[in-house]
């Protein structure tokens, strides 16, 4: 991975005199299905590797340390783990944005960040103490965002604006299916969460095959960028929401949203133990997650070409956050198994046609086209903090607020804001 350092007449947001590169050039010819594909599996891998962890190993694994902090231990480890993507994921879509690498921008970040987190997986399966627990899942994190980044920035790279709602459903279906296998390597390993942790990492690897074979990802020529310096690298994470509202508040919009789904789904595994009383609460998350998963894949496919269809974007996006949000008050009020199998139909309802369609809608209001790395891992990170806001608000919910109930019902009031800052966005119909 080679990094452009010599100056170029190439300024940023603008096209300069000569005709664009292909790696900059707006997309106007359809991806393959090949290539949606295999952009489709990196997705799988990806969320693989996050949600096993999330939702089953780590509990696990704290339960093994220190049972009665275990609340505790999960919170600090996935919140220290959200903080590392909290820089990793804009960091590395700025380093592609200007990777001149003859195997493309992309390509690279995504085996790189492949590698480096299915080796911390590896760690992490035999880690005995907290400490050691918060490193290597730092270092999963760091990869796996390394990756994510990557794969997220190649669809405005790559995809015209007519077909990413048809696109960011598949991925949306991808992400689905990952935390579908997560849940399966929980339950399928029977609380071994050392086999779960070489499960995720397995899985990760073989997932980024087929969209190396088949990237579609033009190199950048040196001399297309201005010179690399530091100063102005670091500047340039910074984007005004005074020169750019839509941007401002469609990364907002993602935030809330993302902050009430990570509440309804972060203790999950305790709520079914502790509360539902689940007799294998491990087999319990994964029923739910597969009912999750089902209603998310219909919703995403439907709705992310039936957006590009009809050329509209907020109506999904306030439609679906306001069902995520009844989800949360399901869960709130009904505190039983049929409840909890509602809450997970519901939220899967709402959460695919949200992430096929707000997805599309982030694409368009990017700042930058040289800097779509870059800004879309600005994106990301709205995707990212909630995992560090969420299990803290979660814990002081549960341990001083009035337990699940004060939970479910937070989760559903940050929800519904992000349903209503959605109108603020103006570029976007």
């Amino acid at each position: 991975m080679s990094l452009s350092n010599t100056p170029a007449p190439l300024g940023r947001g603008a096209a300069g005199p000569e005709e664009p590169t292909a790696a900059l050039a707006e997309p106007t010819r359809k991806v393959t299905a090949r290539w949606v594909t295999g952009l489709v599996l990196v997705n799988v891998g990806i969320n693989a590797a996050f949600f096993g962890p999330i939702n089953v190993f780590i509990g696990q694994q704290a339960i093994s340390i220190d049972a009665p902090a275990k609340e505790a231990i999960l919170s600090l480890v996935t919140a220290c783990g959200a903080a590392v993507s909290l820089v990793a994921n804009p960091l590395f879509g700025a380093l592609s944005d200007r990777t001149t690498s003859r195997y493309g921008r992309r390509a690279p970040w995504v085996l790189a960040g492949a590698v480096l987190a299915a080796a911390a997986l590896l760690a992490m399966s035999g880690a005995a103490t907290v400490a050691l627990m918060v490193l290597f899942w730092c270092l999963v994190q760091l990869g796996a965002n390394a990756a994510y980044a990557a794969i997220t920035a190649a669809v405005p790279d790559r995809v015209p604006v007519k077909q990413r709602g048809g696109v960011g459903g598949l991925a949306a279906m991808g992400q689905t299916l990952g935390i579908l296998a997560g849940a399966v390597f929980g339950a399928a390993v029977s609380g071994n969460f050392m086999v779960g942790y070489w499960l995720c990492a397995a899985a990760l690897l073989v997932s980024v095959l087929p969209y190396l074979f088949h990237r579609n990802d033009p190199a950048l020529p040196k001399g297309k960028l201005p010179a690399f310096r530091p100063g102005e690298f670091v500047r340039g994470f910074w984007v005004s929401p005074r020169a750019y509202p839509d941007f401002a508040w469609a990364w907002l919009t993602r935030f809330l949203v993302n902050v009430g789904n990570q509440l309804t789904i972060v203790y999950l595994l305790f709520f079914l133990r502790d509360i539902i009383r689940h007799e294998d609460p491990a087999a319990g998350v994964l029923v739910l997650t597969g009912i999750y998963a089902v209603m998310v894949m219909v919703t995403a496919v439907v709705a992310g070409p039936w957006s590009d269809r009809v050329g509209r974007r907020k109506p999904f996006v306030i439609g679906s956050s306001i069902t995520i949000a009844m989800a949360g008050a399901i869960m709130a009020f009904f505190p039983v198994w049929p409840g909890a199998l509602a809450g997970a139909a519901v939220l899967g309802i709402g959460f695919g046609a949200y992430l096929a369609v707000d997805f599309a809608l982030l694409t368009q209001v990017l700042p930058f086209a040289v800097d779509r790395g870059k800004d879309m891992g600005i994106i990301n990170v709205a995707n990212s903090l909630p995992q560090v806001v969420a299990p803290f608000l979660a814990f002081m919910a549960v341990a001083y607020g009035g337990g699940y109930r004060s939970l479910f019902v937070t989760a559903a009031v940050i929800g519904l804001l992000g349903a209503v800052f959605v109108v603020k966005i103006k570029s976007v119909r």
